[in-house]
């Protein structure tokens, strides 16, 4: 009987595992199976215990069960060990500096029906930032938190009840700052064009497209990061892409942003900082990113406190001082120039469904 129910609980858990380990490969932008996309982590775990009950099965065949989880949890592995401590860091970190050419960058999406104002309000005050980027935020956040943000000189909102409004706000010159639309679906983004206090140019965008969920496909997701991703290709100006991106760093279209603006990722080789969700230990994923062209340095990542909401906030310090970058970042190998223009003959094609009075000046 001990055998009977052994067995049962090892087939489904490795049915279980190998379904969800293969929905992530097929190419499809339904929800159910780009959300697969999400919880590798918790898979493997899932998988290292299927692998460690098959062990206990007396029958001969359970070796194809170890054999087909194995494979699975190798899989699972390959795509997760880039974040962690076991592999070369893409970004050192720099010394801090205070001489103008460092910025410091608060990101949060502060969770749309969040009461905690209170618990924001302060992470503000305590960082400080130069930048500050908020997501999924209303008329009532901004009016919660009016007396933290209206001491910034310039300040950009688009401000929603249907959990896609953004703030954005900074203490640094601005040669321009606007609200895009890169989907049909008109989500926000934010594409800005600053200067640090010693004169260093650079780009950020700023991103919140919409999350695999029951009722959205990820078609406009994808396209808007990898959209987005173009502008650091094109330009010869540092740009820092952060946000929610509502999609894991591991997954396809995060790698594929990666590789269309060249970007380097402070997590490679240093650890997942998994910010969501903030409100479950088990179900954490890295989904607020922070990506950057090799021509910006790294003085520090990190996630900062839980605020109420189920993100938590993302700090970052960065180094526009070109002598101070200079080599310490290695990007990953530039994707293939065929394979570049493919995609690039994609993204013109989709570029004709937008309005183009909201798309940005560059690129």
């Amino acid at each position: 009987m001990i055998d009977l129910v052994l067995l049962c609980i090892v087939l489904l858990g490795a049915s279980v595992f190998v379904v969800t380990t293969a929905l992530p490969v097929v190419p499809s932008h339904r929800w159910w199976v780009r959300a697969w996309d999400f919880p590798r982590v918790q898979l493997l775990f899932l998988g290292v215990a299927v692998l460690l009950a098959a062990a206990f099965l007396s029958t001969s065949w359970k070796w194809a069960v170890i054999g087909i989880v194995a494979a699975g949890c190798i899989y699972q592995a390959i795509r997760i060990i880039p974040y962690t401590p076991v592999m070369p860091t893409e970004m050192d970190l720099l010394e801090k500096r205070d001489t103008g050419s460092q910025v410091v960058i608060l990101s949060i999406n502060v969770e749309e029906p969040n009461e905690e104002y209170d618990a924001v309000a302060r992470q503000i005050a305590e960082i400080d930032p130069d930048i500050l980027f908020l997501m999924e935020t209303d008329q009532t956040w901004y009016d919660r938190l009016e007396e933290h943000i209206s001491p910034y000189p310039r300040i950009v909102t688009e401000l929603r009840d249907n959990f896609y409004g953004m703030i954005f706000a900074t203490r640094l010159k601005v040669h321009q700052a606007r609200i895009t639309y890169l989907t049909p679906d008109n989500t926000p983004t934010l594409f800005a064009e600053l200067e640090t206090r010693t004169g260093e140019k650079f780009r950020f965008v700023g991103l919140h497209p919409r999350p695999p969920v029951p009722g959205n496909k990820t078609d406009d997701r994808d396209a808007q990061i990898i959209y987005s991703a173009r502008f650091a290709r094109k330009q010869d100006m540092p740009l820092i892409a952060v946000g929610d991106f509502n999609d894991a760093a591991w997954s396809d279209t995060s790698r594929r942003f990666k590789h269309v603006g060249g970007y380097v990722d402070p997590r490679i080789g240093r650890g997942m900082i998994a910010s969501f969700d903030a409100k479950s230990r088990l179900l954490r994923a890295p989904i607020d990113q922070f990506y950057a062209t090799p021509d910006i340095g790294v003085v520090q990542f990190r996630r900062g406190p839980e605020v109420g909401s189920d993100h938590f906030p993302l700090i970052s310090r960065i180094e526009l001082d070109q002598e101070q970058v200079r080599g310490a970042n290695r990007p990953p190998p530039e994707m293939p120039k065929d394979e570049f223009e493919d995609l690039e003959r994609v993204m013109l094609e989709y570029r004709k469904k937008l309005d183009p009075r909201y798309l940005p000046d560059f690129g």
